[in-house]
């Protein structure tokens, strides 16, 4: 994969914030040498967060964000606020603009306060320097979005934050030694997208190739002819979520079993927290609040993952009735007082630093969430084995 073809959930995203007509849009252009953002003396120009996934020197793949006024006023303009925040749930660099003739006020102190909390590296910039020169501080810097004064400076300053936030982890590579075999499971039904593989089979793959070890793909249905066949014991097994149950029955206790969705569950987020979140999966009862997020959209069909399979499998195993919310893509409710539990998709279309964001929402609010793999596993009986690749995690299902 080269570096055009990375990912945006693999891409650190730089999101450019501050008060209307600070130059947000002006400053995104000059960083990115590209008509980027519309740009006007208008007040409130940007009215939806802007994405661009792109090579930015000298930092590489990353995604820009330019989003709307944060002092934005009026209902439509609170809902662009709103906007903003969610953008800032999914940041890894934040650059917070200020107009050097206006100076810092209540909106860039409101919004340096959410940055520090969330501990986002940050830079503060002071636009428009041709017509003011403040006086800057540590993490501070003057350019100008008009005459390229700084632009360069300010480039190299991101880039050295950018590279603090780099996924330096392995999904699944740091489990293997060179020339073991690798067995994917990938059932091949309504929900497959028609003529290639999903993200997390993709990835997978790549990672397991990375490592110099072999990779053998197969449908559930033929996974025991695939087993029989192979000359050298798999060191690992890795099943879509769907199919646990029966891959489960099919793969000899002596090899390994995990999920795509575990993998991605300990790459992306906090396995140790969504292990723990699945036992509240036992002590559902009748009208509790489920909320079942996905972090991508997709068409969803009769037999879909999230919004039919998983409350059929939580009826079964909790011998409950609960209530059912969904949220999908970049929809993620700030407040989850109301839920009993809230079950997450692998989040492969999410960078790190949102998938972080929500598990630490759930956290604050005391309530436990669990990713779709874990889920599953637990409610088929087959937690602790899809648990072994890594056994630090076992003695969590006792507490």
């Amino acid at each position: 994969m080269g570096l055009n073809d990375t990912v945006s959930a693999e891409r650190v995203h730089i999101g450019f914030f501050g008060r209307r007509n600070a130059g947000k849009s002006s400053l995104v252009n000059a960083v990115t040498g590209q008509a980027l953002s519309v740009v006007s003396d208008v007040r409130g120009t940007t009215t939806d967060p802007v994405k661009k996934a792109m090579e930015l020197l000298p930092i590489g793949p990353v995604v820009i964000i330019d989003t709307p006024g944060y002092d934005d006023e009026g209902e439509l303009g609170l809902l662009r606020v709103e906007k903003t925040k969610e953008i800032l749930a999914k940041t890894d660099v934040a650059v917070l603009v200020v107009d050097a003739s206006a100076g810092m006020g209540d909106t860039e102190t409101e919004l340096l306060s959410i940055i520090r909390e969330r501990k986002i590296p940050c830079i503060t910039v002071y636009n428009k320097c041709d017509l003011q020169l403040p006086e800057v501080k540590e993490n501070e810097i003057c350019v100008s979005a008009l005459t390229g004064t700084g632009i360069t400076e300010l480039k190299e300053k991101i880039g050295a934050l950018a590279k603090t936030k780099e996924n330096t982890k392995r999904l699944v590579a740091d489990l293997l030694s060179p020339g073991d075999v690798v067995v994917l499971v990938i059932p091949i039904d309504e929900s497959a997208p028609k003529g290639r593989l999903i993200l997390p089979q993709q990835q997978t793959m790549r990672d397991i190739l990375d490592a110099h070890c072999s990779v053998v793909c197969c449908q559930d249905t033929e996974l025991s002819q695939t087993l029989s066949m192979l000359a050298q014991k798999p060191r690992l097994v890795i099943t879509d979520s769907q199919a646990f149950g029966r891959v489960s029955r099919d793969v000899p206790a002596d090899i390994l079993l995990t999920s795509f969705s575990i993998l991605f569950a300990r790459y992306k987020g906090d396995l140790a927290e969504l292990v723990r979140g699945a036992a509240a999966l036992s002590g559902l009862q009748d009208g509790d609040k489920v909320l079942i997020s996905e972090g991508c959209t997709h068409h969803r069909q009769c037999g879909d993952i999230g919004s039919v399979k998983i409350p059929a499998w939580i009826e079964k195993f909790s011998g409950a009735k609960p209530q059912y919310a969904f949220t999908s893509g970049g929809e993620f409710p700030s407040d989850l007082s109301p839920y009993k539990v809230v079950v997450h998709c692998g989040g492969c279309m999410l960078n790190e630093t949102e998938m972080g964001h929500r598990i630490r929402v759930a956290a604050e609010a005391g309530v436990p969430m669990v990713n779709y793999g874990i889920a599953i596993a637990r409610m088929h009986g087959i937690l602790e084995r899809s648990l072994e690749p890594f056994p630090d995690m076992l003695s969590l299902l006792n507490q």
